[in-house]
This record gives structure tokens, sequence and C-alpha cells, in this order.
């Protein structure tokens, strides 16, 4: 198993990983769960998948098995910034605007992680080795971009995953129907340590 950390500048290195990766949100988000989001050609995309982003992907033998976009909090693509802050600004009718307590934050060192998930025929045995490589990477990734905490949108649930690995992930809003499920915003600080 391993895990690659995608960027416009990388990207040439790693074959079809990237279009791989947005066929599987393809499936997770689009055929799975029934989200009315962007697609060409059986893959997934949004506003948000810019230069400025960074794309982790958990693989194995050239199939992915979860994945996860960061992006800054600073990045400004014509009307739109990053999926919280604009859901927040009611720029998106599918996230409620008050999804977070206070306003969405814009600064270097707070990025955001949104489309994450792990493909849902992940065998069992190995789920929760994918979970853990998956957060392991995003966590490497932010710190290394300079990221001293991340915000996002996760199952209301996840949190208690968060603590298993090391991460104090705090919750920065209501629970709300996302998408047809439970999710919480949170804060994920980047300074603790991953076990």
């Amino acid at each position: 198993m391993q895990t690659t950390t995608l960027s416009f500048t990388n990207i040439h290195d790693h074959g079809s990983l990237f279009s791989d990766l947005l066929r599987a949100r393809h499936r997770t988000f689009i055929e799975q769960a029934q989200w009315d989001l962007p697609q060409a050609d059986g893959m997934e995309f949004d506003q948000y998948d810019t230069p400025a982003s960074r794309w982790v992907a958990v693989h194995e033998y050239g199939r992915i098995l979860a994945g996860v976009r960061l992006t800054p909090t600073t990045h400004r693509c014509g009307i739109y910034s990053y999926m919280i802050r604009d859901a927040q600004l009611g720029l998106l009718d599918s996230i409620p605007s008050d999804l977070m307590d206070e306003e969405a934050p814009v600064a270097p060192h707070i990025w955001e992680s949104s489309r994450v998930f792990v493909c849902d025929d992940v065998p069992a045995k190995i789920r929760m080795r994918v979970q853990m490589q998956l957060i392991g990477q995003m966590v490497a990734s932010a710190r290394e971009l300079g990221a001293t905490s991340v915000i996002g949108i996760i199952p209301a649930n996840s949190p208690r995953l968060a603590r298993r690995v090391g991460l104090e992930c705090v919750p920065a809003g209501p629970v709300m129907n996302i998408g047809g499920s439970e999710s919480v915003c949170v804060n994920i600080s980047m300074a603790t340590k991953m076990h």
C-alpha cells in the first residue's frame, strides 16, 4: 500500500493516478452517495480542484483505496475560495451556511480538507489501515505545506477515529445533514503527534 500527495507540479510523475483518483471520487460521491456534482469522462471534480490544491491518494497495484483534497484557505479562483468559506458566504446550495460557529478563517497556516473518502470495496480487514495511511499522509502533507491546522467537514462520528490515531479534532459547528449523512465541521490540529 502506498500514499502519494499529488500536485500540479508532480502530477506528470504519477501516470494515471490523478485521473484514477477523480474516477474513485465519481464512484464514491456521484454513483454511490448520489450527490449532484460536476463530472466528465467518469471523473468528479469541482471549482476547488485547482493548482493551489493537493490531493492525497492511498493506492495499491494501480487501484485507488482512499483520498482527500487539501486546499489553502487563502486561495481564490474567481468568486470562490474554499468550500467551507464559500458555503458560509451562501455560494453553495448543497451545504448550509451556518455550518461553523465562527467566521471561516483565511490564513496561510490553515488549510481545508475536503472530498475525503475510503472506497466502499476496501475490505474490512484493511479498512482501518487504509484510514490510518490516509490520515497520516494528510497530516504529513499539511505540515509540509506549513499548516498548523486543517478544517473540514467530516461524518459526525469521525472525531472518535481521529482520537484513536492521535489527532486533536474539535467540532467547529453543529451536526448537520449534508448530502444525506450526519456531518460536522471540525478543526484538526497538526501539532499533535500521530501514534
